[in-house]
């Protein structure tokens, strides 16, 4: 335990130290936001272009040093490392691309997905081949005594619509000030916990540095924030809570613990749906967020109010968990 915290507390430390030299670095060399057309995003968020971006690179430095020297650094933990920063270098290539084309087009989604199942490919052959992990879907943690074979095959389509599933979705939520890092803190606070509880001392310090990086970048990241994480930020959290989920084999409990990243993404999903077969739209703009946006929700009400939906979930999925194993 006195480890688990004091990397909570060692990599939210160093990222308020290097947060105001790394934000000056950036707005010295215009590494700033480019926001969507007009049209496509509520008209308030106009002002946010220019912010500085790609603040991810921040997150991942200051989550892997602590990380690193206080972990033992088992098979297990370091893929996880592995997924979150490959997720990430996915995220900053795709930052670079827009920066370099100064508009908010990057990379194409094509070549996101060919890396996402790369990703996938190379934690699933890792996972069972090197740490042993079983193909099996547990479906325990909901009450259901029962654990699905899957096979090599099947097992590496689940890990990777759980990849690239959880970076896409953590990416549409990364459109509020600090809104992405807070639930992104809060859903990794409680696969912290299930590690710690479960045993899987490592990965729950991997856990505890990104929930103190995450808290340490929302020092500058919330409202009015001084810097993005960009896709290299939310797309490497995505992929660290994917990883996660798959090493505590708690894959199901992911749509619990991540359920305002599963509702983000549901809604561009049943927008664009509704939209093309009725041409109608179910929300007045997605992703989620905009839609209360454009109901004349404040931005903070929405954010502090979808923290307050991840924390109930959060806590909610540990708490199956826990039963899980006590039964």
């Amino acid at each position: 335990m006195p480890r688990i915290l004091i990397a909570a507390i060692t990599a939210a430390t160093l990222l308020l130290f290097l947060g105001p030299r790394f934000i000056a670095w950036l707005r010295a060399n215009e590494v700033g936001q480019f926001v969507r057309p007009a049209g496509l995003i509520p008209e308030g968020h106009a002002e946010k272009q220019g912010t500085p971006t790609m603040g991810g690179l921040l997150i991942l430095l200051a989550m892997a040093l602590p990380f690193v020297i206080l972990s033992s650094r088992s098979t297990e933990a370091m893929l996880v490392l592995f997924t979150t920063l490959a997720c990430g270098a996915i995220g900053f290539v795709d930052d670079f691309m827009k920066i370099v084309r100064k508009r908010s087009l990057g990379l194409s989604g094509r070549w996101r997905m060919v890396g996402l199942v790369v990703i996938a490919a190379i934690l699933v052959t890792v996972a069972i081949e090197v740490v042993g992990l079983p193909t099996t879907l547990d479906l325990g943690p909901f009450g259901v005594d029962q654990r699905l074979e899957l096979g090599p095959v099947v097992f590496f389509v689940l890990v990777f619509l759980v990849v690239a599933g959880a970076a896409n979705a953590v990416n549409l939520t990364d459109g509020l000030d600090g809104l992405a890092a807070g639930t992104c803190a809060i859903a990794m606070l409680a696969y912290t916990a299930m590690a710690f509880v479960g045993g899987q001392t490592d990965l729950a310090i991997f856990g505890a540095t990104l929930v103190g990086a995450c808290v340490g970048f929302l020092w500058f990241n919330s409202f009015p924030a001084s810097v993005f994480m960009g896709d290299t930020g939310s797309y490497a959290l995505g992929g660290a809570i994917a990883s996660m989920a798959v090493m505590t084999k708690t894959e199901v409990l992911l749509v619990v613990i991540g359920a305002v990243f599963v509702a983000e993404a549901l809604s561009v999903m049943i927008q664009v749906v509704v939209f093309k077969r009725f041409r109608r739209r179910v929300f007045l703009m997605a992703p989620l967020h905009h839609h209360f946006e454009m109901a004349s929700w404040s931005e903070t009400k929405i954010i502090v109010r979808l923290w307050l939906i991840a924390l109930i979930f959060g806590s909610v999925g540990f708490t199956l968990y826990f039963r899980y194993l006590q039964g």
